[in-house]
């Protein structure tokens, strides 16, 4: 009764015949809750009874855009012992099948609709339709009774079905499982939803696991990633014992949040974070740079106060670069080509102040310097061109132990202490004397008559 006549024409039936074959539609409650959630009420439901002699139509209206990046969920449990036919159709198609009658070979001659069945052993059926078309879909329910001659079914007989029915609207199928994350994404002004799968698993909702990584896998990636930054341990034993404690503390820093962010960023179910995992990333990234740029200009061996304010202006731009683009290239190459001016400023100020080469010993060149050039060169080149997301677990954690082993190599000795300047030792006695001549004290002063004793004081 609801139909509009341009629906009737336009299917090549005319407006009384569409009325004498038209059954009523209910209409459903809409209740928007979030993005993508959105929860259609039944009045008078959620249970809901079928009549055998005729369907039962409901109304559900999927608004464009705001409803078409979601996913729409159906989900029936039959209460009473009957079969139960479920068709949903776009409304442009709704009055051409509603007429029909509603039986198992409806599924090959309908292609728009969705077919589904309840009866008494399998009384819970659901349906989940990704990104579904806007517009008006219609539910229709039919009960259908089995014949006792064969498995045939008709329309039932003085029997009304039950039918509990939910109908809603979610930004992905489940929330993504166990193995996924519901992420909103936007392109060209369209925003919708999508499951981001990890540890292997695939599908609309993460549930395919014909790809899946075991747990074994899973155990071994994160002690591989945790445990590699064990390798920091001999590069703060070396910072301590050269009396670099600000550059030891940064290392532990790093070693520390790097252990922790990878044992909280693992895709599958070993997973431990012991704090919010945008915090433990913001950590492990800051302290990986700040370990590159406190050797580098460390190695530069200048003035404490000058050292001092590189320090502290070098955790303060990295902090804000880090906060504009936290997997940018350029926040590792930038620092270290940075420091690395720096540092072969100094040296070739040295160089020419004491008119030969800086550091002057062939043996820091050959057994420091190029070992840890090279183990530091071959982690960046690792970092940037082989690391991907199928080799991390190997690629990430070689790069853990070879930018820590080439730290080790890199970091300068302990500095020699300048020769201390003793004072001079002050000669025993006076600097002066006061003499005084008791006689003139004593208003004598003939020194004919009497001889002059003096009187000296310090």
């Amino acid at each position: 009764m609801n139909m509009p006549q341009s629906f009737g024409t336009a299917m090549g039936f005319s407006l009384s015949e569409a009325l004498s074959m038209c059954w009523p539609i209910r209409p459903t409650l809409r209740n928007e809750l979030d993005t993508f959630s959105v929860h259609f009420y039944v009045f008078f439901g959620p249970n809901i009874s079928i009549p055998p002699d005729r369907a039962a139509v409901f109304a559900i209206n999927l608004m464009p855009v705001l409803d078409s990046g979601g996913v729409l969920n159906m989900e029936l449990k039959l209460n009473l012992v009957s079969f139960v036919c479920i068709i949903m159709l776009v409304h442009s198609e709704a009055l051409s099948v509603l007429n029909r009658r509603c039986s198992l070979s409806f599924v090959a001659e309908s292609v728009a609709g969705f077919f589904l069945s309840v009866n008494a052993s399998s009384n819970i059926t659901k349906l989940r339709i990704p990104y579904p078309q806007t517009g008006t879909w219609y539910l229709s329910l039919r009960s259908l009774c089995v014949l006792l001659s064969g498995p045939k079914f008709e329309a039932c007989t003085n029997i009304t079905a039950e039918v509990y029915m939910r109908s809603y609207l979610t930004p992905c199928i489940n929330d993504c499982g166990t193995y996924g994350q519901c992420k909103l994404l936007r392109t060209n002004n369209y925003l919708y939803a999508a499951c981001e799968c990890k540890a292997g698993w695939n599908g609309w909702g993460c549930t395919d696991n014909s790809e899946a990584y075991s747990y074994s896998f899973q155990l071994l990636s994160t002690l591989l990633l945790c445990l590699s930054n064990l390798m920091f341990v001999p590069p703060v034993a070396i910072a301590i014992r050269s009396h670099y404690l600000l550059e030891a503390s940064v290392y532990i820093f790093t070693m520390f949040f790097s252990t922790f962010y990878h044992a909280c960023d693992q895709p599958g179910i070993v997973v431990f974070c012991i704090m919010e995992y945008d915090v433990l990333q913001f950590c492990d990234f800051l302290g990986s740079l700040m370990s590159v740029w406190v050797t580098v200009i460390a190695m530069a061996r200048l003035k404490s106060i000058i050292k001092q304010v590189l320090y502290l202006l070098g955790a303060m731009s990295l902090s804000m670069a880090l906060q504009l683009d936290r997997h940018g290239l350029w926040n590792l190459l930038g620092p270290s080509l940075f420091a690395l001016g720096i540092m072969a400023v100094a040296w070739t100020v040295r160089t020419i102040r004491r008119r030969r080469c800086y550091p002057p010993t062939w043996k820091r060149w050959v057994f420091f310097l190029f070992p840890g050039t090279m183990i530091a060169t071959s982690a960046v080149a690792l970092y940037a061109f082989v690391e991907t997301e199928e080799n991390y677990f190997y690629i990430h954690s070689i790069w853990h132990m070879l930018i820590a082993g080439s730290v080790g190599f890199l970091l300068p000795p302990r500095a020699k202490p300048d020769a201390k300047v003793t004072p001079l030792k002050r000669r025993r006695g006076c600097g002066y004397q006061l003499c005084v001549n008791e006689h003139e004290e004593l208003g004598l002063v003939d020194p004919a008559i009497i001889s002059i004793n003096s009187i000296c004081t310090s």
